[in-house]
C-alpha cells in the first residue's frame, strides 16, 4: 500500500538542503547587529542597532538605492511591453522561423552574464555611447524581457483562441479584445513576470559592472565596500534591504503564478 508520508531520510535531506541554502543568509542578518566593525567574528562580541542609523545617514547608500530602483523600474516597464508583444506574436501567430525567434528571445538569459556585459560594452564603445543610467537599463532589459516573455507566452498558450474569435465576431476591435479578453487572462502572469524582472534587475551585478561606468547601483556599492572594508556591518544592513526587496516580489510572483494555475485548472 502506498504511503503519503515521506521517508525520514528524505525529510532529513530536505532540512539539510534548506540549512545549506539559508544559513549564509541568516549570517548576513546576524552580522548587521554586531558591535565589531572591521572583521567578522563568531560569535559576535556584542549586538547593537547603531549600524541602521549609520546606514540611513550615508548619502552614498541612498544614491545607490535610488539608482537601483530607477533602473529596475524602467527595465521592468520596457520588459513588460516588449516581452508581452513578443509572446503574443510567437504564441498567437504562425509564421516561418517562429521557433527560431522564440529561441533567440530567451537566449540572453541562457548566456553567461559576463558575455552579455562584454558584448554590450563593446557595442556602446563602437557606437560611442557614453555610460549613463540608460546603458544600465539596456543591459538589464536584455534578461528582464526574457522573464516577462516566458510568463506571458505560457499563459497565452493556455488562453483559448475561441474567446478571441468570439470577441471579434461580436464586433470588438483589437484594443477592446486585448483589454476585455486577453488582459484578464494573462494579467497575473504579466504581473508575476514584472515582479521577477524587477527583483532580477535590482540585485544584478555582472552586466551592471560592464554597463554602469562610474555609477554604482546598490549591489555594485556592496561589492566595492567589501573590497575596501569600511564599517562592515553597514554592508550587512544594506544586504538585508536587498534581500527583503528581492524576496517579496519573488514570493508574490510565485503566489500569483500558482493562483493562475489553479484558476486554469478550475476552468478546465
Amino acid at each position: 500500500m502506498r504511503s503519503d508520508t515521506a521517508p525520514f531520510g528524505l525529510k532529513l535531506g530536505a532540512v539539510a538542503g534548506l540549512f545549506f541554502l539559508l544559513a549564509p543568509i541568516a549570517l548576513i542578518f546576524v552580522y548587521a547587529f554586531t558591535t565589531e566593525e572591521k572583521s567578522y567574528q563568531w560569535p559576535p562580541p556584542g549586538f547593537t542597532l547603531k549600524w541602521f542609523a549609520v546606514t540611513l545617514n550615508r548619502p552614498d547608500v541612498w544614491d545607490a538605492l535610488l539608482l537601483s530602483l530607477k533602473v529596475a523600474a524602467i527595465s521592468t516597464a520596457i520588459a513588460m511591453v516588449l516581452g508581452t508583444m513578443a509572446a503574443a506574436a510567437v504564441s498567437r501567430s504562425r509564421f516561418f522561423g517562429r521557433e527560431t525567434i522564440s529561441l533567440l528571445v530567451i537566449l540572453p538569459i541562457a548566456l553567461p552574464g559576463i558575455i552579455t556585459g562584454i558584448s554590450l560594452r563593446s557595442a556602446f564603445s563602437l557606437l560611442d555611447i557614453p555610460f549613463s543610467t540608460w546603458t544600465i537599463v539596456l543591459g538589464h532589459a536584455t534578461f528582464c524581457i526574457v522573464v516577462v516573455y516566458n510568463n506571458a507566452v505560457a499563459r497565452f498558450r493556455r488562453t483559448s483562441g475561441a474567446l478571441i474569435d468570439a470577441a471579434m465576431d461580436l464586433g470588438a476591435d483589437g484594443v477592446q479584445t486585448f483589454r476585455l479578453v486577453i488582459l484578464p487572462n494573462i494579467g497575473t502572469a504579466l504581473l508575476a513576470g514584472g515582479m521577477l524582472a524587477f527583483a532580477l534587475s535590482f540585485d544584478e551585478v555582472i552586466v551592471t559592472t560592464f554597463t554602469a561606468g562610474n555609477q554604482s547601483t546598490l549591489p555594485i556599492w556592496m561589492l566595492e565596500e567589501l573590497i575596501r572594508p569600511r564599517q562592515r556591518p553597514v554592508t550587512n544592513v544594506v544586504a538585508m534591504a536587498v534581500v527583503l526587496v528581492t524576496v517579496f516580489p519573488i514570493l508574490a510572483a510565485y503566489w500569483l503564478t500558482r493562483e493562475g494555475q489553479h484558476t486554469d485548472g478550475a476552468e478546465k
